[in-house]
């Protein structure tokens, strides 16, 4: 059933099964069911059964008793990996455990967000335990465990209505909603088609240093915007004054037309030339190129 499905937590179950030469068996009438899990038709030797795969609070409020699985089901919890209850019909047949293991340089790319200012939030459909072990590596002391996609755009429109300027980043279907709903959302470029159409930007890289990247260039340029607007208005501010001969009668001041337009190129090469050394950038990230 995983093989139709773009989740990330789909990939690695397929990664899984490759690496052990499994070759998946053919399902009908594939459906996704956003924020629990998904659902097909699988025939078995006498009939045709239904298969749901997904979140157990899903599959216990479809009718799948979970009772002689609750000891695994809280080992799962306390190792911090996030439970997948597999059922035919409306029986249990299976249990996964999945770790949705840091990246290396993840606690530093939060350190630098933290660092520039900003507060980071973890939203997630994971359980708590499990959210709650992954963000205290990460160094994410705010975090909503159990949303559902619809509820994560929901959240991220109260902040903002609390009069705060949100970056949403997400790479997975479920994070759709929200990435449209931020002020600005920052899709990972490794994650779903979906994701990376409702986000203002995509990242090149799986690298959440890349959003801490974005954070400060886009800070430089905004720097350097000012700072051009301040040498046109300053080169206008002196010589329009000095062309139109308002001090003249004064000190006796005058521009020649030759002055002006040499002011005028120098204002552009000026504004030009401060523009070009965004070229040069270069963020904090340790080791960082331009």
């Amino acid at each position: 059933i995983e093989q139709h499905s773009q989740h990330p937590l789909a990939r690695a179950v397929m990664d899984f099964a490759a690496g052990r030469d499994i070759t998946p068996a053919a399902v009908t009438g594939f459906h996704s069911h956003a924020g629990h899990g998904v659902s097909a038709s699988v025939k078995t030797s006498s009939k045709t059964q239904t298969l749901r795969l997904g979140q157990p609070a899903w599959l216990e409020s479809e009718g799948v008793s979970l009772d002689d699985h609750r000891k695994t089901l809280a080992r799962f919890e306390g190792a911090a990996l996030t439970p997948v209850a597999v059922a035919l019909d409306d029986h249990c047949i299976g249990l996964l455990g999945l770790a949705d293991g840091l990246k290396a340089d993840s606690e530093a790319a939060v350190a630098r967000l933290r660092k520039a200012g900003l507060k980071v939030v973890m939203v997630t459909g994971d359980g708590e335990a499990t959210a709650k072990a992954v963000a205290e590596k990460a160094g994410i002391d705010e975090v909503h465990a159990g949303v559902l996609p619809e509820d994560k755009a929901g959240l991220v429109k109260s902040i903002r209505a609390e009069g705060h300027v949100v970056a949403m980043v997400g790479d997975g279907i479920n994070d759709a909603p929200a990435l449209a709903a931020a002020d600005v959302g920052l899709a990972i470029g490794t994650g779903t088609d979906v994701a990376m159409e409702s986000a203002s930007l995509t990242l090149m890289s799986g690298s959440l240093n890349g959003v801490a990247d974005a954070i400060e260039i886009s800070r430089a340029t905004t720097r350097n915007i000012r700072q051009n607007l301040f040498f046109a208005f300053f080169y206008n501010l002196l010589g329009i004054p000095l062309a139109a001969g308002v001090l003249y009668p004064i000190w006796g001041l005058t521009l020649s037309p030759v002055y002006a337009a040499a002011a005028m190129s120098l204002s552009s090469v000026t504004v030009v030339t401060n523009a070009n050394r965004l070229r040069r950038f270069q963020s904090s990230r340790q080791g960082a190129r331009p």
